[in-house]
């Protein structure tokens, strides 16, 4: 169809001239939907280019390029200026073709002249056609009919797509085809003269107008084989044609008619391949005037793919008059036509030249559909950069939730996780969207906690914290489409759980969008929460660190209000544990001596605790110890705490999401500093954060505080001896207190020891350049480590 018939009149403005202001081309481009076929459109003097955009889920479907003079061949030309046609080098294309100048004729005839013909109904039709007549052979000569689904599409393309059809230049081709059939020597006249009927016409027109006239003679023919029986009228005809001897002798026939539908089916394969072609030379300019492709190779590539579509044409041309022929010889002589081998030989040997043009025809348009998707994403892409641009004003945040989810107006494209319904973006319209971006490898443990905070907001629905809206962003790998039942079935079933918005499709997301969010906001494999405010800006690119450790009360999830609220934070137990575990908030209000332990050593727990509780003894002082595990190997914590349990050596967090959020709290702290660029502060609550996770990774540890009062934070080849040391700084104890002599005592056993600082950051986060040692203040060595814990259900080391 034309372009300009189908592009509405925003896009066509967009189109043809600048668009200098962004959110103005923005709302162009995502509220016009009046062009189903069309996503965003952007045109940028910055850029340079012109986009496109199919938002259909089918890789290469009805997109198009309209290619520029190459070095090397002229591609195209352009004889009106609304159509462009193929203009090949004839002598080019004879060389590739037939050395006795076969085609030379054909191609010195091709002289478009810019008429237009609708293909696509119209080949909706010729396949509707000539699939019901090879299954009509197929169930005379297999005695069973295929249960193959023809599309409704022919139907669709009904007698008004017809109107604008030239029928008059189908019923002539149809008419060359049957005169001259009968002159098998001279096959080359009826294909010269169907090429001299359709001249004007562009390649893909003179393909499909021609298979239209095979399309119709041969369905007639088998239209007769289904209703002469019944139909006096069709019964008269029919033996005319020697329909009724030919059926009585289809078995002898079987092997012509097997080469004849693979033939046919080969030619429709070719054509639609070849229609394939139309969209991308007449509605996507790859590159403006005067740019040429990235590389010779494209350039060759787009030569190759368009220097084939007359290879194809005339190619299937010439099988549509070899099947023709060899239809009428058989209606005009009967059965009787000796055509079981030779002529099954011909009809076979064409189907084998088609498919390899077919082939190599997909091969080269594939490439360009890669190529023309790699621009598009990058348009894509570069509109979500501008949109997001910390310059760029909106009045809301309708305009980048569009860009980001779903642009159209067709389609729901959110699920309410509260009435399972589906909802518009409206829902989230000028509000705090909290966009939640992860994988399907969601941990329940991350899940149940989230969850949490977030029922816990809406039953205060009326306080501050609570006026912000969680969308679920889904990240599936888009290598193979549709997406496998086990992946649609993960995603329903994740979706199904979580009580906020979530997209109502993971295949809405597009590639663009998931590269723009692994390159600008970092998201790797671990969930990220980036905050839009009222008006769509960024104003955390993660929050979940936030989450974690402050939950709904770090609305609005600002990095200020990040930084306002580490600024009223003290290294203090309620840090470590608050939200966790109520029992350890009772004994702090109480002013009771705590120890917090961990570690995967069960014989150095066992000697831990039992040291600790005869030193509470000895000193008579109220004293709790609870074990919280370690961030990793979580089987074996679990096998700690089983004994810690049976042997009653202590308390012990037996809930392993209890742990899993206590060591996610924990990194969360030293990611949120990270992320605000205060890794290496000198201020008390980073130095104890990051000795506590190195302590964790090499080995076992002890905390003590006495109520929320912090006193000593140590490695376990420390605190045990620290310890068992009792007796000679016990002296100390009623003149400083027993947590300040305890303390003292450790911290010369510490300038001694001064065990090493290790941090395993994996690969699927960011990273910091460089870290302090919170030991000794030098900046710590750099490594590469292989690591394998053996915990086949491991938590995540980090949400970041």
């Amino acid at each position: 169809m034309d372009q300009q018939k189908t592009t509405p009149g925003a896009l066509q403005a967009l189109m043809t001239r600048p668009i200098n202001n962004l959110t103005a081309a923005g709302q162009v481009l995502l509220n016009n939907r009046s062009a189903p076929n069309f996503h965003p459109l952007h045109k940028n003097p910055r850029i340079g280019r012109q986009l496109l955009c199919n938002t259909s889920s089918t890789r290469g479907a009805n997109q198009a390029f309209i290619n520029q003079r190459s070095t090397s061949q002229t591609l195209m030309k352009n004889p009106s200026a609304s159509h462009a046609v193929f203009q090949l080098d004839p002598t080019i294309m004879v060389s590739m073709l037939d050395s006795d100048g076969e085609m030379r004729s054909i191609l010195m005839a091709h002289e478009p002249d810019g008429q237009v013909v609708d293909v696509e109904p119209l080949l909706y039709l010729v396949e509707d056609i000539l699939n019901r007549a090879t299954q009509q052979v197929d169930f005379l000569v297999k005695g069973t009919r295929a249960q193959t689904e023809i599309e409704e599409k022919g139907q669709q393309a009904n007698s008004i797509a017809m109107l604008g059809a030239p029928t008059n230049i189908i019923d002539k081709v149809a008419c060359e085809l049957s005169y001259k059939a009968l002159g098998v020597s001279d096959a080359l006249a009826t294909i010269t003269a169907i090429f001299n009927l359709l001249s004007r016409y562009a390649w893909d027109a003179k393909l499909v107008l021609s298979l239209s006239a095979f399309a119709l003679n041969y369905g007639e023919f088998w239209l007769l084989s289904q209703i002469y029986s019944t139909n006096h009228l069709a019964e008269s005809m029919a033996i005319l044609k020697q329909l009724p001897s030919i059926i009585e002798h289809t078995a002898a026939l079987k092997p012509w008619f097997d080469a004849l539908n693979s033939l046919i089916r080969t030619m429709m394969d070719l054509t639609r391949c070849v229609v394939k072609l139309k969209p991308i030379v007449n509605e996507f300019v790859v590159e403006l005037e005067g740019q040429q492709l990235t590389n010779a190779a494209q350039d060759t590539e787009f030569a190759t793919a368009l220097t084939h579509i007359p290879i194809a044409v005339y190619w299937t041309i010439k099988s549509m008059v070899a099947c023709e022929t060899q239809i009428t010889s058989l209606t005009s002589t009967g059965h009787e036509y000796g055509i079981l081998t030779t002529e099954s030989w011909k009809l076979s040997t064409l189907a084998h030249e088609l498919e390899n043009i077919y082939d190599h025809l997909r091969k080269h348009l594939n490439f360009c559909y890669e190529y023309i998707e790699e621009k598009k994403d990058d348009e894509i892409y570069q509109i979500l950069v501008d949109l997001f641009d910390l310059n760029t004003i909106h009045i809301d945040n309708m305009l980048v939730l569009k860009a980001l989810i779903y642009a159209r107006d067709d389609k729901l494209p959110l699920l309410d996780g509260a009435t399972k319904r589906q909802v518009s973006l409206e829902v989230l319209r000028r509000k705090n969207v909290l966009l939640l971006i992860s994988s399907l490898e969601f941990s329940s443990d991350e899940l149940a906690i989230l969850e949490q905070i977030y029922n816990d907001s809406r039953v205060h629905s009326g306080r501050l914290e609570s006026q912000y809206e969680v969308v679920w962003i889904p990240i599936v790998d888009r290598s193979f489409l549709p997406l496998p039942d086990e992946t649609r079935t993960k995603f329903e079933n994740l979706q199904s759980t979580m009580p906020w918005y979530s997209v109502e499709d993971p295949l809405l997301i597009e590639k663009s969008v998931i590269r723009f969010i692994k390159d600008v906001w970092h998201f790797r494999a671990k969930p990220i929460l980036v905050v839009l405010d009222p008006r769509g800006k960024v104003v955390s690119p993660n929050a979940i660190h936030m989450m974690w450790i402050w939950g709904s009360t770090a609305f609005p999830f600002t990095s200020l209000t990040e930084e306002a609220l580490w600024r009223e934070e003290t290294w203090r137990l309620e840090l470590l544990v608050d939200g966790i575990d109520p029992i350890i908030l009772n004994w702090i209000n109480e002013g009771k001596y705590i120890f917090l332990y961990g570690g995967d050593d069960g014989e150095w727990v066992r000697r831990f605790a039992t040291a600790t509780r005869s030193v509470a003894a000895a000193a008579r002082i109220p004293l709790e110890m609870v074990y919280v595990g370690k961030s990793n190997k979580m089987e074996q914590v679990k096998k700690v705490a089983a004994i810690i349990s049976f042997e009653k050596l202590s308390s012990a967090w037996q809930d392993q999401a209890m742990v899993w959020f206590f060591w996610t709290r924990l990194e969360s702290m030293l990611f949120s500093k990270i992320q605000l660029g205060m890794a290496d502060y000198n201020d008390p609550i980073m130095q104890q954060i990051k000795k506590l996770l190195s302590y964790d990774r090499e080995g076992g540890w002890a905390m003590l505080s006495k109520g929320s009062n912090i006193v000593v934070n140590g490695h376990s080849t420390t605190v045990l001896p620290a310890l068992g040391g009792y007796d000679e700084w016990k002296v100390n104890v009623a003149e400083k207190g027993f947590d300040l002599a305890f303390k003292e005592y450790h911290d010369k056993l510490h300038d001694v020891a001064l065990p090493c600082c290790r941090f395993e950051f994996p690969i699927t986060t960011r990273n910091p350049e460089s870290m302090r040692c919170p030991e000794c203040d030098r900046v710590m060595e750099k490594y590469t480590t292989f690591l394998c814990c053996h915990d086949e259900q491991g938590i995540p080391d980090s949400l970041f």
